[in-house]
This record gives C-alpha cells, sequence and structure tokens, in this order.
C-alpha cells in the first residue's frame, strides 16, 4: 500500500528544508520569484510515484492541470483572457450559466497598447489580477504579444502592436500587475501566431535574424523585465517544428537563453506528440476534442503527457529525469501563485475602482486620427447630432472567441452620447446597416440614415468591425475573431458606400472600432475627424462621449500603420498572407509595419505612432550627455517638452535609432524607448532617456549573437514614427 501523507507533514518537512539552501540558491531567490523553493520542491518531488509527477503534466478538467491528492499537492486553476476573466466553466468545458460571473471588461489589447503608459498597463493588471484572484483562479491566459503582421489577422484586437519593443514594456506592466496579486500571467501565443488562418498546422517560415529582431523580443522582455510565470506556445509550427515541441523555440531560446525557469502551458489541444513533447516541448498539457475527440468526460489521462508517458519512462529510465523538470517547473508556479500557503489577497470583481480604471484605459487608448479644422471638439453651432452605425448600439464583450468576457454592463456609444450631449444637442440615431450573412446594403436603412444625416448638422458615424454576427460565435461570420482571419481590406456589410454617401452630406465624424482598420477612400477624405477606439471596453461609450465632448482630451498613439490599401503590407506585397495552406514564408523578414514603409518611403495613411490632441506640443533642445559609447555603457540625454496650445494634454515621445552605416541591411528607424509626459499648457518637462549597447545592436546569424557596430548612430525623438523632432548623433568605439 502507498504511504498517504498529510498536507500538515509535508509543510512540516518543507520547514525542514528551508535552512538547507545553498548560497547559489539564495542568490536566485533574490532576483527570480520563481527560484525561492527550490528544496522544498526537491523533497516534494522525492516523495512522488512517476504515475503522480504524470498527473500535474497534463488537464484533469476543462481549465485545470492535475494534482496529487495523496501528497496534498492541489489542481492549478486556468483562465482566460487577456482583457477579462471569462465566464465560469463546468469540469467538461461547457458554461456553468450563472449569473453571478460577470467581470470587469476592460479595453482589448490594442487599445491598451495605444494609450502607451506603462504605469496604466500595471493598473490594468491589477485589475486582471484581482478578479482572477476573487474567482479563485491561479494562472490568467494573458497578454498577448504577436505582431501584428497583416491588418486581416483575426486576433489582432487581443494583440497590441507592429513593433516589439511597444509589445514587450506594455506586456512587462501587464504581467506585473497581474502578478502583484499573486495570479499567474501567462504570456502568448509563443510565437509567430501572426494569422488565424490554418492556425493548428500552417508552417511559419522565418529566418533567425528575424525571429531575434521581431517575433521573439516581446517574449524575452515578458520573461527577463516581466518575470512572467508562465508561457503559452503558438498552436503553428516554426521552421517545420509545432511550437510546443519547438526544441530551437523551447530548449535553445526559452530556457537556456531566456533562461524561462517557469511553466509553458500548452493550448488547448496544441500537442502533438508523447516523447518530443517530453523532451523539448511544454509542462502541461491543455486539450479538448481536438485532442480527445470529444469534450464530454474526456480520458485525461490518456493525454499525450499522460499514461503515454508512463509507458515511455518505463521503456526509457533516462527519461524520468525530463518528468522531474516539468514537475519542478510546475511547483515552481504553484509555490508562487500561493497554492500551498493561501496567502494571497481574495481579490475584488466589478468595483467602482475596476471600472474607472477600464474608462481611464480607454480615455487614453483612443486615439484622434484626423481632426480636420478642429471639429473636436463638438462646438456650440451644432443644433441637431445624427448619430449613425450599428457599432453606435453594439455590445462586443460576450463575443471574440476565447477572450469572451461576461460584462456587467457595456456602455454603448449612442446611450453615453445622449448622456454626455443629450442636454446640449437634439441627438437621432439611425442604424444605417444591419450585420447580416450576405454582407448587403439594406435599402430601407440606408435611406433612414440619409434622411438623419439631412436633417442634422454633423454626423458621427460609429462603425468599423465586430467579433461576429450574432449567434456566430465560432462560425463561418467571424470578422475580429479567434480562428479565423478577415478576408478583406473592407469594413464589412457595405459600410464604405454609406460613409461614402454620408460623408458627402454633412461633416462627419467617424468612430471606428476594431482590431485593424480599412484601406483608403473617398469617405476618409471627407470625414472631418476620425477616432480609432479598437474594443474600448465596458465604458467605451463613455470615452468616446467625452472625447466628442471635449472633457477629455485624446491621448492615444497608433500601435499599427494604416496602409493605404491592403497590397502596400509587405506580407501582402509578395504574397505572403496567409501562405498555400501548408507554409506560410516570412519573405520580409525584419521589416515588418514601419520598419518597412520608413525605409522603403511608401506613403501611408497613418502612420505608426501617430495620434492627435486637442492641444500642440514641442519637442526641443536634444542634449546627449556622452556622444561615445561602448559595449558596457550607457547612452544618456534629455530632451524638453512644452504644451504649446490652450489645453492640459499628453504627448508621448518616441525614441528611434538608425544606424547609419551597417554591414547588413537595417530599418531606418527602430523604436527603442518612449514616454508619455502630461502637461499643463504652456508647461514644459524635461524628459530623461537611457539607452544601453543592446538598443543600438541587431543579430548576427552567422555568429549566433547580438552585435554592435562600430561606428555612428543617430537618436531620433519625434511624436510618431514620420514626425522627427529631434536628432543627434552619438558614436559606438
Amino acid at each position: 500500500m502507498t504511504k498517504r501523507f498529510s498536507p500538515f507533514l509535508l509543510i512540516a518537512l518543507f520547514l525542514a528544508t528551508t535552512f538547507s539552501c545553498s548560497t547559489e540558491k539564495k542568490e536566485a531567490q533574490q532576483t527570480n520569484p520563481l527560484m525561492r523553493n527550490e528544496s522544498k520542491i526537491d523533497s516534494l518531488i522525492k516523495l512522488m510515484t512517476l504515475e503522480e509527477k504524470t498527473k500535474l503534466l497534463h488537464a484533469s478538467s476543462s481549465f485545470t492541470s492535475g494534482g496529487v491528492e495523496r501528497l496534498g499537492i492541489p489542481e492549478l486553476v486556468m483562465s482566460d483572457g487577456p482583457h477579462g476573466v471569462r465566464m465560469e466553466h463546468g469540469r467538461d468545458w461547457e458554461f456553468d450559466n450563472i449569473t453571478t460571473d460577470s467581470a470587469t471588461y476592460l479595453p482589448t489589447g490594442i487599445t491598451l497598447a495605444s494609450t502607451w503608459n506603462e504605469k496604466l498597463g500595471y493598473k490594468y493588471g491589477t485589475v486582471l489580477g484581482s478578479e482572477a484572484n476573487e474567482r479563485k483562479k491561479d494562472i490568467i491566459l494573458g497578454p498577448g504579444v504577436n505582431i501584428i503582421r497583416s491588418p486581416l489577422n483575426g486576433r489582432n484586437f487581443e494583440y497590441m502592436t507592429e513593433d516589439p519593443f511597444l509589445a514587450g514594456k506594455m506586456a512587462s506592466g501587464y504581467i506585473k500587475g497581474v502578478q502583484s496579486q499573486g495570479i499567474g500571467a501567462c504570456v502568448k501565443h509563443y510565437t509567430a501566431n501572426n494569422q488565424e488562418t490554418k492556425r493548428g498546422s500552417i508552417n511559419a517560415v522565418i529566418s533567425e535574424r528575424a525571429l531575434q529582431e521581431i517575433y521573439l523580443p516581446a517574449f524575452r522582455r515578458a520573461i527577463k523585465e516581466g518575470n512572467v510565470y508562465s508561457i503559452m506556445p503558438a498552436y503553428n509550427k516554426v521552421n517545420g517544428q509545432y511550437c510546443s515541441e519547438n526544441k530551437y523555440l523551447m530548449e535553445d531560446v526559452l530556457r537556456k537563453e531566456f533562461n524561462f525557469k517557469g511553466i509553458a502551458i500548452s493550448d488547448w489541444g496544441a500537442v502533438h506528440s508523447t516523447k518530443e513533447t517530453l523532451l523539448h516541448g511544454v509542462d502541461i498539457e491543455m486539450g479538448t476534442e481536438l485532442a480527445n475527440k470529444t469534450r464530454k468526460n474526456p480520458n485525461y489521462d490518456e493525454f499525450f503527457l499522460g499514461n503515454p508517458v508512463v509507458k515511455l519512462v518505463k521503456e526509457h529510465p533516462d527519461y524520468e529525469k525530463f518528468v522531474d523538470e516539468k514537475v519542478r517547473r510546475i511547483l515552481r508556479v504553484m509555490f508562487a501563485v500561493h497554492k500551498f500557503d493561501n496567502n494571497r489577497p481574495e481579490g475584488e470583481r466589478n468595483t467602482k475602482e475596476h471600472h474607472e480604471l477600464a474608462r481611464k484605459v480607454a480615455e487614453e487608448g483612443i486615439v484622434l486620427l484626423k481632426n480636420e479644422n478642429n471639429i473636436l471638439p463638438l462646438n456650440d453651432d451644432i443644433k441637431t447630432i445624427a448619430v449613425i452605425g450599428d457599432n453606435a448600439t453594439a455590445r462586443h464583450a460576450i463575443n471574440g472567441g476565447s477572450s469572451q468576457v461576461k460584462a456587467q454592463y457595456e456602455i454603448t456609444p449612442l446611450e453615453a452620447i445622449k448622456k454626455e450631449l443629450g442636454d446640449k444637442y437634439k441627438i437621432i440615431y439611425a442604424r444605417g446597416y444591419e450585420p447580416n450573412k450576405e454582407n448587403a446594403v439594406i435599402p430601407e436603412l440606408e435611406k433612414e440614415a440619409l434622411n438623419a444625416a439631412a436633417k442634422a448638422d454633423v454626423v458621427i458615424y460609429v462603425g468599423g468591425w465586430l467579433h461576429n454576427l450574432p449567434g456566430n460565435q465560432w462560425g463561418k461570420y467571424r470578422y475580429d475573431a479567434e480562428g479565423k482571419d478577415k478576408t478583406s481590406y473592407e469594413f464589412p456589410f457595405k459600410q464604405k458606400e454609406l460613409m461614402n454617401k454620408l460623408s458627402e452630406i454633412k461633416p462627419m465624424i467617424a468612430v471606428i472600432f476594431g482590431g485593424s482598420f480599412a484601406r483608403h477612400d473617398k469617405w476618409v477624405d471627407n470625414t472631418k475627424a476620425i477616432l480609432f477606439a479598437g474594443y474600448p471596453g465596458m465604458e467605451g461609450g463613455t470615452a468616446i462621449a467625452e472625447i466628442l465632448s471635449g472633457k477629455v482630451n485624446p491621448s492615444g498613439k497608433l500601435t499599427f500603420t494604416i496602409a493605404n490599401k491592403l497590397n502596400d503590407y509587405p506580407s501582402h506585397k509578395l504574397g505572403e498572407f496567409p501562405g498555400n495552406g501548408k507554409d506560410v514564408l516570412y519573405r520580409e523578414g525584419i521589416f515588418v509595419g514601419y520598419r518597412y514603409f520608413d525605409t522603403s518611403g511608401k506613403d501611408v495613411m497613418f502612420p505608426f505612432g501617430h495620434g492627435l490632441s486637442y492641444t500642440t506640443f514641442d519637442i526641443t533642445n536634444i542634449k546627449p550627455e556622452n556622444k561615445e559609447f561602448s559595449k558596457n555603457d550607457t547612452v544618456r540625454f534629455t530632451v524638453d517638452v512644452t504644451n504649446t496650445g490652450e489645453r492640459d494634454g499628453a504627448e508621448v515621445v518616441q525614441v528611434y535609432i538608425y544606424d547609419k552605416f551597417s554591414a547588413v541591411k537595417r530599418p531606418v528607424k527602430e523604436l527603442k524607448a518612449f514616454k508619455k509626459v502630461f502637461l499643463k499648457k504652456g508647461e514644459t518637462k524635461t524628459l530623461s532617456f537611457e539607452l544601453s549597447n543592446d538598443a543600438f545592436s541587431y543579430w548576427n546569424p552567422l555568429k549566433k549573437s547580438w552585435v554592435t557596430e562600430p561606428g555612428d548612430f543617430d537618436i531620433l525623438v519625434g511624436s510618431s514614427s514620420t514626425d522627427i523632432n529631434q536628432t543627434a548623433t552619438v558614436t559606438y568605439k
């Protein structure tokens, strides 16, 4: 009979081993929160049978991984999603359908990143972590940091940006906020999940340099700076191997180069083998019917990392060391999220403070792209406003795939406009279009909208993208959603035709929802003002109305380039999106987004980093402290920022570098620092920046290392990738 240990005996055992840490382990404890319990973990692993160890390596229900009751090891409880705790699942995957499982619906990743505010990212994470705590979760499956390679990717709304530095910085703040609450964050999807088409089988063929410079840095920063507890490999293959068992990505890069000590959790149904996964793959295999053929009562012990591992180890006893390594990583995270001491906050959910934070992120994340003749904020000459568009009344929280959230409430733009502006202006509404399977114009709705516009002084058009048609969460008719890419760089339901007509009748202000924009057309030129909202969360309508009225001064900046047409994006220009069904070739290499557009001199509709304000700013007086630097030096410099307008506001100062004489082709700009600064009207602040040697380096595939070349570098400072105000040259010796 197997001896059963009580949790109390285990605690005594752990205490007895606490004082045996080596000096090396003590140093590790001080630098990495995951390394604080190595002696306890050693002792616990010795008590476990092979079968018990294997229980930890795979799911035990739809959103839990296994535990060992005999030793007091509990299950790990996971939950989507990146911008709000998902509804409660039963153990067999079905939703529990309880009425009390609503949560704060935060703005999605693309709107969060548009704030360019790391401190706000941290607060966002604390809200998510607190609500996960209150819901008794251990790991929240976010943030998503995949690079926006194409505007058609269905999950761009969850991801943040086309730039790896910005993605890494915003993700690190988010992660630190989540984990400050005793909850583990899980950065995803590692790596090159840049499309949903054939995501479960597509092979992304990418050069090592492009991987290192574009597709890996956000994950590197999430680990090195954010100290993230877990990571989720992507469904797709990279250079011939599935990410969940990819030796280069999982072993060479993640565990050796990045020195990642946490757990790798598979996406649901993303594991394809036992041996390869055991030797150099994920630590925990989660799954649905993709791996088990049925969601109803699947046999979790028959997962690839279940009984097949026991069988394999019995055939190859030396393989048990790989099992032990995985168990060690899992136990590290269990200790970090206080599974053994229950010493973490109880958490709060749907508090006033959480909802206010959702509104604050929306206010700072909505981007004013255009404001011709300062039509915004709305002036007193206007008497009647026609609000037109289905997104004026649509609610988005419950849709989009696994990131769906049951919001306690979601304020629509129309509701907020009536509340904020209704006492001052007459508000009339016309739907204008209806999301429908035929993607067709409905003449009656169009006529109603045109008549409303004719009666108004100004049109506020609220449209763009949505996640999916009503009742079509996982079906064919999805747009910004998991599992399917967009098929067109046009807003659906023939909105272009309606917008063109409306913009010719009366002055029009467009409020665009979505994870991307649409191609340049007549309405873009005719429209007087354009706001890009992303998906701004439960208080998004409030933020939109307050920006329209002028109560809030917009400060968001684009995190991706908006090109004039689809084939201007390099992945489409080269015919490499979404691939041939088997492979997708990343032939553009490192030239993604503004790196391509600025280097090639290609005209765009709105550049990376662009965003207007109701005030104006000057960036002046760049002063490098040292004009020469070497390997271990830091380049330090200051710039002055002045609010030259008549309103308080915020500017994002962006710092790019350019290698003037390089042995390899490099972009003319690479983002390496940024700061958001809040200024009263007439106020000037001096900002200090520091750039380490890493900011000037590139990946040399021959040396398989980062290289900084001797020579001159330009430091470019401005308010977008194309609006550079200050330049200084420094020399690497």
